[in-house]
């Protein structure tokens, strides 16, 4: 294999990854912090550099509308976008999902409005949780690299045929400069084939997608929708490994730090979780014995690695970036409190509500998660989730 250690912004390597996969068609509007991605691909189309067309269209929802159009005929199709537009695809999401079309989509993670922001938090990916893409996460630049590669390969397996996103902390991962491994494009081209489509429109051979569903078939074709997405879970996992062997980095839907021996766990998601990991280190050290759970795999949710992870542990603290308004905890720990409750020697969980807007979370703020959890969990005699927040 070949490679070589280049120095670039994130969003531009996520392009280049996206250059290296041969894509077909691009259509994207533009939207802070996720336009270097698609003005740089503009510009490599336009260089002649990137063999695709770049459709530029007026809103999110025509680019998304677009690319269901030319992923429908069988082109490799990628777009881009982030919180308000994101939101403005709501509609055409479950329209792609739904019809099996393999679009890869960069989401640069954004609060939504209001109050207006142009920061990171997770709000936007967390409000479309069950549109029914495969959702992925990436904690740094090599990461959002490797994962757009891949994502590609995942979505376009004959067993998947699912829409997938590579989520990116916007700004505080996105636009950052990163030493990045660079695969080939012969190397790349021998991890990612061809795209094959199974049905693709025609007009020598007509048929028919997204048809009108009565309500005697509209169950069982979500039902169906359900078990694909649960069924591309071990796909997954055997791209991530085909990549490892390929590039000796190597993934997987629940990742662990400082495990060995812990008792308490940080579990977080995106680019703090490097923060999570120094807070880690200090605590060991403290004698805490104390580990981090990174989620890399949001949709389908990994069940059974949360319950293999969390093994042992007496007190589990997760770290949300989006708020359930008017429940309880954030969207994450609602997850990870359904994968838990038959257990009977289930962690006492503590959910925080962290980074919101795009407000820093350094890692003595993780280390006073860990604190307040155990203090809290002394002053209980029974179990019982327990939502704080923290400011940052």
């Amino acid at each position: 294999m070949s490679e070589k250690r280049v120095g670039m912004e994130v969003s531009i390597a996520m392009a280049e990854a996206v250059k290296l996969a041969n894509v077909d068609c691009i259509s994207a509007y533009p939207i802070t912090p996720q336009t270097h991605i698609v003005e740089h691909l503009s510009e490599l189309v336009a260089e002649g550099a990137l063999d695709a067309e770049f459709i530029p269209v007026e809103s999110e929802h025509s680019a998304l509308s677009v690319c269901a159009g030319t992923s429908a005929v069988g082109a490799r199709t990628f777009t881009a976008t982030s919180s308000q537009g994101f939101a403005l695809m709501h509609e055409i999401l479950f329209i792609v999902a739904g019809m099996r079309l393999p679009i890869v989509m960069a989401l640069a993670n954004r609060a939504l409005s209001a109050p207006l922001s142009i920061w990171n938090d997770h709000s936007d990916v967390m409000a479309s949780r069950d549109c029914g893409w495969i959702q992925i996460f990436t904690e740094n630049g090599q990461e959002v690299f490797d994962q757009t590669i891949c994502a590609f390969k995942i979505a376009e397996d004959p067993r998947v045929l699912i829409p997938t996103i590579v989520n990116l902390d916007g700004f505080t991962l996105s636009h950052v400069v990163e030493s990045h491994k660079l695969v080939s494009q012969e190397d790349v081209d021998k991890f990612l084939p061809v795209y094959k489509p199974v049905y693709a429109l025609h007009p020598d051979k007509p048929l028919t997608m997204g048809a009108f569903g009565m309500p005697e078939v509209y169950s069982e074709a979500k039902k169906a929708q359900d078990i694909v997405l649960r069924d591309s879970y071990p796909v997954i996992v055997e791209v991530w490994k085909e990549w490892g062997k390929l590039t000796g980095r190597n993934y997987s839907p629940m990742e662990t730090y400082r495990m060995e021996g812990a008792k308490i766990a940080i579990l977080a998601m995106g680019c703090f979780c490097e923060n999570a990991m120094e807070a880690v280190d200090h605590l060991r050290e403290q004698g805490i014995p104390v580990g981090l759970l990174k989620l890399r795999l949001w949709r389908p949710f990994p069940f059974e690695d949360i319950r293999g992870a969390i093994k042992g542990l007496e007190t589990l603290v997760i770290m949300d970036r989006a708020i359930s308004v008017g429940g309880i905890g954030g969207p994450v720990c609602s997850e990870i409190k359904s994968a838990l409750y038959e257990w009977t020697k289930r962690p006492k969980v503590f959910s925080f509500i962290a980074g919101l807007g795009g407000r820093d979370v350094p890692p003595e703020n993780f280390e006073e998660m860990v604190r307040q959890a155990l203090k809290m969990r002394r002053k209980r005699k029974v179990e019982e989730f327990t939502t704080i927040g923290i400011r940052g």
